[in-house]
Formats: C-alpha cells, sequence, structure tokens
C-alpha cells in the first residue's frame, strides 16, 4: 500500500519543478512511511510514498520500462491479488521479470494489453501510468474504489494524488470548497466522480481517465451488471464458501506481518475463521484485534442500534478459532486528545464522519501498527449480503430516499434536533433537492434483467445503492484512517467476484431463512460458535462514557467564546448554545454525533484554512 501523486505539463519543463512534486509528495508520507521515490522527464513528473508489503527490496517505485519506442513509468498504490498468475502469463508472452512485485507485473501487464488489462487484474488498486510512446496519461482505479485517486485538470495537464490534500500542496491548485462541495460532504452519500474541492475530480470505481495532447477522456471498464443465476441454492452456498476462501487465501499473501479486524459479529468472525483455517494450513496462527472502551462491557447499556456489547464474542471466536487474540482498549481522554483529532481531520480532508467512530479507528490502527502492517477487514459484507435492518422493510424499499438514511431521518425527530447548519448555509444548501436527484441518478444508471419482476428488480436497486453510493464512505474511511497511520487494510467482501455473485441471486435465495445475510451464515456458520453465528448484527462500538459528552461540551464551549471562529459561517450558533444545557449522561446519540461534526468542522477549517464560496 503506497500514496501516488503526479503531475502533467504539456506546457512546461517539469525537471525544473522538482520541488513542487517533492511537496506533494511529502504529504503522503503516513501512507508510504518505508520509502520515496520521484521520476521526473520534461512533461511528467511521478512522486510515490512506499508501504513495503511485497518483495520488500524489489518493489521500489515509480517503476520504469524502457522500450524501443520510449519509456513507460508507473507510480501504484494497492494490491493485485492475481499477480502470480498474471505473471505466469506474461512469462509465456516472452516478457521477463527482474523483481517478485506485484508492480512489475501491472507494468508488464500494460505493455502487453494496453489500458484493458485492467480488466484482467483483481485486487485494490489505483495507478497512474506514462506512455511516452504516445505521450499519454493512464490512471486507472480498483472497481469498487477501495483505493482512492484525485485528479485536477489544469490549463496544461493534471494533477493527481491518492489523497486531495497531494493536489492541495501544488501551487496551481486552489483550496476551495463551494457550496457543491458542501453538498457533497453532508449529502450522506458518495456521488462516484465527485472530489469535493472545486475542481477536483475523482477517478470513478471501475473507471480510467486518459490524458494526452488532444485532451481528457473517461472511460469504465466495470459497472455492476445483473445476470441470469441458475444455481440451486445448496450449490449458491457452496459456491460462496469456496470462493470467500479464495479470496482470504490470496489476500492473506504478504511479507510482512498480518492480522485480522475482528468484532464478534458474523462478518469479521467469519473472515477469522476462513483466515484461521487457511492459515493453520500454513502452520501459523491468525492473529486478532477488537476495539473496546474502558467500562463498555461490564457497565453496557442496549440501545436500539446495539443490543450486546462486542468484546466477548470476539474472544469466544478468537478461542473457537485458536487466534492470538488482543483487546484495545480506549478511553475517554484518549478519544479527546487534540492532537489526534486534528491527525484524524487531516486523514479525511474534509468534515465527514462519525467522530468518535473515527478517532477510535484512528487510535485501534495506530494501536494495531505496532504488530502488524496488513489488516482484514469486514466491509463490504452488509452491502453485499444485504445485511442492514432497512433491506428487510418495505416501506423502505419504497420511500424514493437511499434507505440508510430513513434512521437517521427518525432519530433526528425523534431528538427533537434543530438544524444545525445556519440560516443562510441552510437555505443555499438545499441538502434535499440534492440528495433527491442524486438518488434519481443513481437509480437511472441500474441495468434492469429481463427476468426480474418488480419486486425483484427493487431489491437489486438496494443493493446498487448500497455498493456504489454507501460502501464507497465507508471505504473511503477506511483507507484514510489506516493508511495515516501506516496500515494496509484489506476488504475481501468486496472482491468483485463476490460481488458480481451475490447480487444476481434472486431475493428469495439471499434470505432463505428469513434473516439478514443468510447466504453468508450458510456459507460460514459451521466454522463458528453457535452463538456468533446466530449474533443479531450490531454496528461499531461507541463509546457510552458520559464524560465524552461533557468533554464535547466543554470544547463546544470555548468555540463559542471565540466569536469570530470561521466555523460560524457553516454552523448553527444557536444550535449549539442549546447543546449546553443538556445533561451529558442522557444526551441522544444523534445529538451527540452532531457535536462531533461541529468540532471537527472547526478543526478542519483551522487545519486547511479552505476559502469557502458558498453563494
Amino acid at each position: 500500500m503506497c500514496g501516488i501523486t503526479g503531475w502533467i505539463a504539456f506546457d512546461r519543463d517539469l525537471t525544473q519543478e522538482r520541488q513542487a512534486l517533492e511537496a506533494m509528495t511529502d504529504t503522503m508520507c503516513c501512507r508510504g512511511p518505508d520509502d520515496g521515490g520521484a521520476w521526473v522527464r520534461r512533461h511528467v513528473a511521478f512522486g510515490h510514498r512506499r508501504l513495503a508489503i511485497i518483495d520488500l527490496a524489489g518493489g521500489k517505485q515509480p517503476m520504469s520500462v524502457d522500450t524501443p519506442d520510449g519509456e513507460v513509468a508507473l507510480t501504484y498504490s494497492g494490491e493485485v491479488y492475481n499477480y502470480v498468475e498474471l505473471r505466469d502469463e506474461l512469462r509465456a508472452r516472452g516478457h521477463r521479470f527482474t523483481t517478485a512485485s506485484d508492480t512489475e507485473v501491472v507494468l508488464r501487464a500494460y505493455l502487453e494489453w494496453g489500458p484493458e488489462f485492467a480488466e484482467k487484474l483483481n485486487g485494490m488498486y489505483a495507478f497512474g501510468i506514462w506512455d511516452a510512446r504516445s505521450d499519454r496519461l493512464v490512471l486507472v482505479r480498483d472497481r469498487l474504489g477501495i483505493k482512492p485517486l484525485y485528479y485536477y485538470p489544469t490549463e496544461g495537464g493534471l494533477l493527481f494524488g491518492s489523497e486531495s490534500r497531494a493536489i492541495l500542496a501544488h501551487p496551481e491548485a486552489e483550496t476551495v470548497i463551494n457550496l457543491e462541495g458542501m453538498r457533497e460532504m453532508f449529502g450522506a452519500c458518495k456521488t462516484p466522480g465527485h472530489g469535493v474541492w472545486a475542481g477536483m475530480r475523482e477517478v470513478r470505481p471501475g473507471g480510467l481517465v486518459l490524458l494526452d495532447r488532444s485532451g481528457l477522456r473517461e472511460r469504465v471498464y466495470w459497472k455492476l451488471t445483473p445476470r441470469e443465476h441458475t444455481a440451486d441454492l445448496d450449490t449458491t452456498i457452496g459456491e460462496v464458501r469456496d470462493l470467500l476462501g479464495d479470496i482470504v487465501r490470496r489476500q492473506l499473501v504478504s511479507d510482512v506481518p498480518r492480522c485480522v479486524l475482528l468484532s464478534g459479529g458474523l462478518d469479521s468472525s467469519s473472515l477469522t475463521a476462513v483466515a484461521a483455517r487457511e492459515l493453520a494450513e500454513q502452520g501459523e496462527r491468525a492473529r486478532s484485534f477488537t476495539v473496546d472502551f474502558t467500562g463498555l462491557t461490564d457497565n453496557f447499556q442496549p440501545d436500539s442500534m446495539r443490543g450486546t456489547p462486542d468484546s466477548p464474542y470476539a474472544r469466544e471466536v478468537a478461542a473457537h478459532v485458536g487466534a492470538e487474540h488482543r483487546d484495545i482498549v480506549l478511553s475517554p481522554d484518549a478519544m479527546l486528545d487534540p492532537e489526534t483529532r486534528a491527525a484524524v481531520v487531516r486523514a479525511r480532508g474534509f468534515p465527514i464522519g462519525i467522530a468518535d467512530v473515527d478517532v477510535s479507528l484512528y487510535q485501534l490502527f495506530k494501536a494495531i501498527r505496532e504488530h502488524s502492517t496488513v489488516a482484514l477487514s469486514g466491509e463490504g459484507a452488509d452491502e453485499v449480503f444485504a445485511g442492514y435492518p432497512w433491506f428487510h422493510i418495505p416501506a423502505i424499499r419504497e420511500s424514493g430516499i437511499f434507505p440508510w438514511m430513513m434512521p437517521l431521518v427518525e432519530m433526528l425527530a425523534e431528538a427533537e434536533v434543530d438544524e444545525i447548519f445556519n440560516d443562510r448555509l441552510s437555505a443555499n444548501l438545499d441538502l434535499e433537492t440534492y440528495i433527491q436527484d442524486q438518488y434519481r441518478t443513481a437509480v437511472a444508471e441500474i441495468d434492469r434483467f429481463d427476468g426480474d419482476d418488480d419486486d425483484e428488480h427493487a431489491t437489486k436497486v438496494l443493493k446498487y445503492l448500497h455498493i456504489t453510493r454507501f460502501l464507497p464512505l465507508l471505504l473511503d474511511r477506511k483507507d484514510r484512517i489506516s493508511m495515516a497511520v501506516g496500515l494496509e487494510v484489506r476488504v475481501p467482501f468486496c472482491d468483485h467476484r463476490l460481488v458480481e455473485q451475490v447480487y444476481s441471486v434472486p431475493w428469495d435465495m439471499m434470505t432463505f431463512d428469513r434473516r439478514e445475510k443468510s447466504l453468508l451464515r450458510a456459507a460460514t456458520g459451521p466454522l463458528l460458535p453457535d452463538s456468533v453465528a446466530q449474533r443479531v448484527k450490531s454496528p461499531y462500538p461507541a463509546t457510552q462514557d458520559p464524560r465524552y459528552a461533557a468533554e464535547l461540551q466543554r470544547m463546544a464551549k470555548e468555540l463559542l467564546a471565540g466569536k469570530d471562529h470561521p466555523v460560524f459561517e457553516i454552523m448553527n450558533r444557536k444550535w449549539v448554545e442549546e447543546t449546553m444545557s443538556v445533561d451529558p449522561a442522557a444526551m441522544p446519540e444523534v445529538v451527540r454525533e452532531s457535536l462531533d461534526r461541529v468540532l471537527d468542522a472547526a478543526s478542519w477549517l483551522e487545519v486547511y484554512r479552505p476559502r469557502l464560496d458558498l453563494g
């Protein structure tokens, strides 16, 4: 896993501009703490920061190959899990390799097949290729958008980077957030291609961007499309079981220590069990980590979202499969550390997210990084296997909005939470219209399978929306926060083969026992303790310590004391003032999260100092 960046300028000599490239590359030292490199020619400059995972000595980047017609160079982030098979195929076609890295496989695959080679890759990746034979840049991103890749067109070419801050470090990039960017930040969905910052774009998941002297073109090489499913239930369960085993086996390949993120829920427990089985065949033990909060397990209070604490179930799974397990226990003081919160905001790039979750993820990953460099995580299982409760509520299917927003709307109404944005911004944002437009755009993308009736098509709409609009939010958060501490997180449930297969399974088969994630439970349940296999879904844990809410109030009070803080160009001062009178021990979770977002917005403004163009 790495951080990449680049600058294409057909109108200037970039061999004289190394300082700007270095500034861009330096913003991603946390993504690649092991090594750095630069490759500069007259009209192209590539930067790279490396987190060494495979072929520690031979995978240095940027990597280039001389051909009779010109040089071809690559700067690459991610992992290609089928690189061994591709290398064998390329060797049979006459290619000779000088390293054991997947980087060289990617580069030579491009030499053999051109941009179409992306269709052959299995993995999570983002990379830029400069082809001097045609003076062309090729940007490629994996199918699900696991690895980020942004670009910023300029008058003479473009800038690109794994993170927006790499681009913003360049003097030609403006640090501006307009209304469109604000809508995207607070709209609770991720629009493919949207870069949030004014003038910035994101390479779409499953997409390519091609730039040459004639201009810039975008192309999609993969789209989630339904296909006929003819297998019976037992065969389908067996196919899911076998495919998940193959995926985990591939994603365990590493030349550095690896582990599993274990919550004690069905998703992470399934990965832990499969990983433990695969590693046992190699004479190794799986290692697992769980996040917990001081006093949470002993003093846990069930609520509408979380019925049980995670740690007891996680320890039960670890003991069942023979994993070496650790609980990472966090305190409220650690969660509120100003430097940590600022580091999380820097990593995210903009104030989207759930602050206490993001901060605890950061601290969890930082603790794990002391023991492992690679971690497997369960992101994607709920989206692929229909794990959220609202998948099973017909009224939500027919609501005409993104289904994950319905519970939030209900929580806000119950808590009587007023608008947290100030009146001017609230009127100009018109978030309701923006969200409706994004919903209609997403639904219009969906291909309808000829054999599906209206009900079956409606379930595919739900799955498509989650995989293309909700899952990217989770993947983006996981990438940014994990890479902020140099930890590579792999997501087996986002293997495109599994996504394609389960997407086409009929709903009656997806929910054959009338429960959530029926297929996954049937495929992996025999490997798990029965208590875990039957456990009801519980979201990522949040602290219940009232000291956390009290400290948020204290921090907000400091904001209110500074009357000219720019956060109140966005947020509603009156709303923040009203939260001062709420009893911390009785503060509704949705209010606490909203207050967290106000404080994150304040930190973001201080860290990035953007120019706000809000109409």
